[in-house]
């Protein structure tokens, strides 16, 4: 599983031991820390108060969760507009593959797997707004669904190929052109289970 917004791009966070990994999984599982991402990724920057006027929580609780997204470099505050007590923050570029569930410690292993679960409900709403605001092949709203065979190698070609075009074709917020909406996407593959197709064996 990859993580990265489209509209951006970062160095690859492989170089995350376990615990760091578990403690970004936990971070990204925490439903006020997320309500806080997104709302920075909507409008660019808040502070503690901004942030505990549109949530509903205490500046104090803001504050303080801010200063743990902070610590995973998942934000920044914003020099030119922090000053005392008033600090400005933004999000920050992230890029991370999940290691295989293999190689992974049970705690690691069940922070990403509850992330896992967050993630496959925000995507099941995502998947039905695209079927409901769908108004064409020339709408913003698009569903592709495809089948076809790969060798490992091409499909791992493909898949280095989908994210250069989105690099190519993405913005990040402050260099979007005019007319620019952020989008959101979702790309799943996976292979048929190993088995036989007309009488002949498929899979490894």
């Amino acid at each position: 599983m990859t993580d990265g917004p489209t509209e951006k791009t970062s160095a690859e966070r492989s170089e995350l031991t376990s615990l760091e990994r578990t403690a970004l999984y936990k971070s990204l599982g925490n439903p006020l820390r997320r309500r806080i991402l997104d709302y920075l990724g909507r409008h660019g920057e808040a502070n503690s108060t901004v942030l505990a006027r549109e949530l509903g929580e205490s500046s104090g609780t803001t504050s303080y969760h801010l200063r743990k997204l902070a610590e995973q470099r998942l934000i920044e505050e914003i020099p030119e507009k922090s000053g005392g007590r008033e600090r400005w923050w933004r999000t920050l570029p992230l890029s991370h593959t999940t290691p295989d569930p293999a190689t992974m410690t049970p705690e690691e292993y069940a922070a990403a797997e509850h992330l896992a679960l967050l993630k496959i409900d925000v995507d099941t709403a995502l998947f039905r707004r695209a079927h409901q605001e769908y108004r064409g092949p020339e709408g913003w709203a698009q569903v592709q669904r495809h089948g076809t065979w790969m060798t490992r190698d091409e499909f791992l070609a493909f898949m280095r190929e989908y994210q250069e075009l989105l690099r190519r074709h993405g913005h990040s917020r402050e260099t979007a052109p005019d007319g620019a909406r952020p989008v959101s996407m979702r790309f799943y593959a996976v292979p048929e289970p190993v088995g036989e197709w007309n009488s002949e064996p498929t899979g490894p």
